[in-house]
C-alpha cells in the first residue's frame, strides 16, 4: 500500500464520522465507499522481476496503446505508450537498472493521455536511465484526471530493473523510448504489469554481459 491511501482513507473515514454524528447518518455511506476505494486505488503488489539480459521491463500497469518510431533528439527511437486508467495500479517502476542521467518535469496541459499529442503536449516527467549498454527514457504522463506525478530519485542514483521510483494519481500514461535495435515484445492492445512484463530485448555485448575469466593456459 502506497501511504498517500491512508491519507485519503483516513480523510474519507473523518468525514463519514462527521456526516454520521452531524447530519443523517446514512449519507455516511459515501465516504466510506470513496475511503475504500481510495485503499484499493494505493496497492502496490510485488512482482516478479524479469533477469533476462537486456530486457526493458514495463513501468507501469496498463494497455498498450501504441508501439511507433519516431525522431527523438535526432535519433530514430521506438516509442511504447501504455494507458493506465483508475482501475489499474499506479506505482511506476524502472524499465532497466542503470544510474539515472536527467530529470526533467515539464509543465503542459491536461488533455486525455491516450490522444497522440499528450506525449508532448500534456504536463509530465522525463527521465533518462543509462545502463547494461543501453539508455531509456521514460516518461510520467499526467492525463484528465491524473494532476500529480511522484517521482522519488534524483540524478545520480543507481537503481534496479523492476525498481519502484513513483506514482501517478488517477488516469495517466507511461511512454518508455529506446533504440530501435531492440526487439519489441507487445503489441497494441496488450495488457501489461509494471516490473515483470517484458516491452523489449536489447542487444547484449559480450562486454555487458561479463563473462567469466579463464585462468591462464587453460581453454576456454
Amino acid at each position: 500500500m502506497v501511504r498517500d491511501g491512508y491519507y485519503y482513507g483516513l480523510a474519507a473515514l473523518v468525514l463519514a464520522v462527521l456526516l454520521w454524528v452531524f447530519t443523517i447518518p446514512v449519507l455516511a455511506i459515501v465516504p466510506v465507499l470513496l475511503g475504500a476505494f481510495f485503499l484499493w486505488f494505493f496497492r502496490d503488489p510485488e512482482r516478479i522481476i524479469p533477469d533476462a539480459p537486456g530486457a526493458i521491463v514495463s513501468p507501469a500497469d496498463g494497455k498498450v496503446t501504441s508501439v511507433a518510431q519516431f525522431d527523438f533528439n535526432g535519433r530514430r527511437q521506438t516509442r511504447v505508450s501504455i494507458f493506465l486508467n483508475v482501475f489499474d495500479v499506479h506505482v511506476n517502476r524502472t524499465p532497466i537498472g542503470g544510474k539515472i542521467r536527467n530529470v526533467e518535469y515539464r509543465k503542459g496541459k491536461f488533455h486525455n493521455a491516450m490522444g497522440e499529442t499528450s506525449s508532448e503536449h500534456n504536463e509530465q516527467n522525463i527521465v533518462t536511465i543509462e545502463g547494461d549498454g543501453q539508455t531509456v527514457v521514460l516518461k510520467q504522463i499526467a492525463g484528465l484526471l491524473a494532476r500529480r506525478i511522484v517521482f522519488n530519485y534524483r540524478v545520480g542514483d543507481t537503481v534496479q530493473r523492476g525498481q519502484r521510483i513513483g506514482l501517478m494519481k488517477f488516469g495517466s500514461r507511461c511512454d518508455v523510448i529506446f533504440d530501435t535495435d531492440a526487439s519489441v515484445k507487445v503489441k497494441v492492445g496488450d495488457k501489461v504489469s509494471g516490473g515483470s512484463s517484458v516491452l523489449a530485448i536489447s542487444p547484449v555485448t559480450v562486454t555487458n554481459l561479463k563473462l567469466p575469466k579463464v585462468p591462464t593456459g587453460e581453454r576456454a
